[in-house]
Protein backbone atom coordinates (compact mmCIF):
# COMPACT_ATOMS: atom_id res chain seq x y z
CA UNK A 1 0.00 0.00 0.00
CA UNK A 2 1.14 3.60 -0.36
CA UNK A 3 -1.22 6.32 0.95
CA UNK A 4 -0.76 6.51 4.71
CA UNK A 5 1.40 3.37 4.76
CA UNK A 6 4.53 4.17 2.75
CA UNK A 7 4.06 7.92 2.51
CA UNK A 8 1.64 10.64 3.51
CA UNK A 9 1.17 13.37 0.96
CA UNK A 10 4.64 14.00 -0.44
CA UNK A 11 6.57 12.75 2.59
CA UNK A 12 7.85 9.25 3.18
CA UNK A 13 6.81 7.73 6.48
CA UNK A 14 9.67 7.05 8.84
CA UNK A 15 11.44 3.81 8.01
CA UNK A 16 9.47 3.07 4.84
CA UNK A 17 12.29 3.71 2.37
CA UNK A 18 14.74 1.83 4.55
CA UNK A 19 12.38 -1.17 4.68
CA UNK A 20 11.95 -1.04 0.90
CA UNK A 21 15.73 -0.86 0.32
CA UNK A 22 16.31 -3.72 2.78
CA UNK A 23 13.82 -5.96 0.96
CA UNK A 24 15.40 -5.10 -2.37
CA UNK A 25 18.90 -5.85 -1.01
CA UNK A 26 17.65 -9.34 -0.09
CA UNK A 27 16.36 -9.92 -3.61
CA UNK A 28 12.74 -9.68 -2.57
CA UNK A 29 10.45 -8.22 -5.22
CA UNK A 30 8.27 -5.43 -3.89
CA UNK A 31 4.95 -4.52 -5.51
CA UNK A 32 3.16 -1.35 -4.55
CA UNK A 33 -0.61 -1.56 -4.69
CA UNK A 34 -2.81 1.45 -4.16
CA UNK A 35 -6.57 1.61 -4.02
CA UNK A 36 -6.27 5.27 -5.02
CA UNK A 37 -7.37 5.26 -8.65
CA UNK A 38 -7.02 9.02 -9.13
CA UNK A 39 -3.55 8.66 -10.72
CA UNK A 40 -1.86 6.26 -13.11
CA UNK A 41 0.94 3.85 -12.28
CA UNK A 42 3.32 6.11 -14.22
CA UNK A 43 2.41 9.05 -11.97
CA UNK A 44 2.97 6.94 -8.85
CA UNK A 45 6.37 5.82 -10.18
CA UNK A 46 7.29 9.49 -10.69
CA UNK A 47 6.05 10.42 -7.21
CA UNK A 48 8.00 7.60 -5.57
CA UNK A 49 11.08 8.57 -7.58
CA UNK A 50 10.88 12.17 -6.30
CA UNK A 51 10.95 10.69 -2.79
CA UNK A 52 14.02 8.57 -3.53
CA UNK A 53 12.26 5.26 -4.15
CA UNK A 54 13.08 3.86 -7.59
CA UNK A 55 10.45 1.51 -9.01
CA UNK A 56 9.14 0.65 -12.45
CA UNK A 57 5.57 0.75 -13.72
CA UNK A 58 5.27 -3.04 -13.46
CA UNK A 59 5.94 -2.71 -9.72
CA UNK A 60 2.93 -0.42 -9.14
CA UNK A 61 -0.70 -1.54 -9.44
CA UNK A 62 -3.67 0.79 -8.95
CA UNK A 63 -7.29 -0.07 -8.28
CA UNK A 64 -8.01 1.64 -11.60
CA UNK A 65 -5.90 -0.98 -13.38
CA UNK A 66 -7.59 -3.81 -11.51
CA UNK A 67 -10.98 -2.34 -12.41
CA UNK A 68 -9.93 -2.11 -16.05
CA UNK A 69 -9.11 -5.83 -16.01
CA UNK A 70 -12.44 -6.60 -14.36
CA UNK A 71 -14.36 -4.56 -16.95
CA UNK A 72 -12.53 -6.26 -19.82
CA UNK A 73 -13.14 -9.74 -18.43
CA UNK A 74 -16.72 -9.43 -17.15
CA UNK A 75 -18.25 -6.48 -19.02
CA UNK A 76 -16.52 -6.05 -22.38
CA UNK A 77 -17.99 -3.42 -24.67
CA UNK A 78 -20.36 -2.08 -22.01
CA UNK A 79 -21.13 1.63 -21.79
CA UNK A 80 -19.63 3.08 -18.60
CA UNK A 81 -20.54 6.29 -16.76
CA UNK A 82 -17.54 7.22 -14.60
CA UNK A 83 -17.37 9.21 -11.41
CA UNK A 84 -13.59 9.61 -11.31
CA UNK A 85 -10.75 12.00 -11.95
CA UNK A 86 -9.84 13.24 -15.43
CA UNK A 87 -6.64 11.15 -15.20
CA UNK A 88 -8.62 7.97 -14.57
CA UNK A 89 -10.99 8.92 -17.36
CA UNK A 90 -8.11 9.42 -19.80
CA UNK A 91 -6.53 6.12 -18.77
CA UNK A 92 -9.76 4.14 -19.23
CA UNK A 93 -10.41 5.80 -22.60
CA UNK A 94 -6.85 5.03 -23.77
CA UNK A 95 -7.42 1.41 -22.77
CA UNK A 96 -10.59 1.18 -24.85
CA UNK A 97 -13.32 1.49 -22.22
CA UNK A 98 -16.48 3.01 -23.71
CA UNK A 99 -17.09 5.95 -21.36
CA UNK A 100 -20.41 7.70 -21.89
CA UNK A 101 -22.35 10.63 -20.49
CA UNK A 102 -25.83 9.15 -21.00
CA UNK A 103 -27.62 5.79 -20.86
CA UNK A 104 -24.80 3.66 -19.42
CA UNK A 105 -24.84 -0.05 -18.70
CA UNK A 106 -22.53 0.55 -15.73
CA UNK A 107 -21.94 3.35 -13.25
CA UNK A 108 -18.34 3.16 -12.07
CA UNK A 109 -17.42 5.11 -8.95
CA UNK A 110 -13.82 5.86 -7.96
CA UNK A 111 -11.93 8.31 -5.76
CA UNK A 112 -13.17 11.48 -7.47
CA UNK A 113 -11.60 14.74 -6.34
CA UNK A 114 -13.52 16.54 -9.12
CA UNK A 115 -17.00 15.32 -8.14
CA UNK A 116 -19.86 17.71 -8.88
CA UNK A 117 -23.49 17.39 -7.84
CA UNK A 118 -24.95 17.07 -11.34
CA UNK A 119 -22.80 14.02 -12.12
CA UNK A 120 -23.61 12.48 -8.72
CA UNK A 121 -27.29 13.00 -9.43
CA UNK A 122 -26.93 11.47 -12.91
CA UNK A 123 -25.18 8.42 -11.41
CA UNK A 124 -28.08 7.90 -9.00
CA UNK A 125 -30.63 8.20 -11.79
CA UNK A 126 -28.78 5.69 -13.98
CA UNK A 127 -28.55 3.20 -11.12
CA UNK A 128 -32.28 3.60 -10.38
CA UNK A 129 -32.90 2.93 -14.09
CA UNK A 130 -31.00 -0.36 -13.86
CA UNK A 131 -27.32 0.37 -14.51
CA UNK A 132 -24.90 -1.90 -12.68
CA UNK A 133 -23.17 -0.07 -9.80
CA UNK A 134 -19.41 -0.78 -9.54
CA UNK A 135 -16.73 0.81 -7.36
CA UNK A 136 -12.95 0.73 -7.62
CA UNK A 137 -12.61 0.26 -3.84
CA UNK A 138 -14.64 0.62 -0.61
CA UNK A 139 -12.47 2.99 1.48
CA UNK A 140 -14.45 5.76 3.12
CA UNK A 141 -11.44 7.99 3.77
CA UNK A 142 -8.12 8.70 2.09
CA UNK A 143 -5.30 9.70 4.45
CA UNK A 144 -3.72 13.07 3.69
CA UNK A 145 -1.44 15.37 5.59
CA UNK A 146 -3.49 16.75 8.45
CA UNK A 147 -6.19 14.07 8.43
CA UNK A 148 -8.48 12.49 5.88
CA UNK A 149 -10.61 13.36 2.85
CA UNK A 150 -13.71 11.49 1.62
CA UNK A 151 -12.79 8.56 -0.61
CA UNK A 152 -14.65 6.28 -3.02
CA UNK A 153 -16.58 4.50 -0.26
CA UNK A 154 -18.02 7.80 0.94
CA UNK A 155 -19.20 8.66 -2.55
CA UNK A 156 -20.71 5.17 -2.85
CA UNK A 157 -22.43 5.57 0.54
CA UNK A 158 -24.09 8.74 -0.72
CA UNK A 159 -25.28 6.95 -3.85
CA UNK A 160 -26.49 3.95 -1.83
CA UNK A 161 -28.37 6.24 0.56
CA UNK A 162 -30.17 7.76 -2.42
CA UNK A 163 -30.78 4.62 -4.50
CA UNK A 164 -30.82 1.75 -2.00
CA UNK A 165 -28.28 -0.08 -4.22
CA UNK A 166 -24.91 -1.27 -2.90
CA UNK A 167 -21.92 -1.19 -5.27
CA UNK A 168 -20.04 -4.28 -6.36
Amino acid sequence: DMDGTFYLGDKLLEGSLEAFNYLRSKGIRVIFFTNNSSKTSREYVEKLSRMGCQVTEDEVITSGEVTLGYLREHHPHKRVFLLGTPKLEAYLREEGINLVSHDPDIVLTAFDTTLVYDRLSDACRYIREGSLFLATHPDYNCPVEGGFVPDCGSICACITASTGVEPK
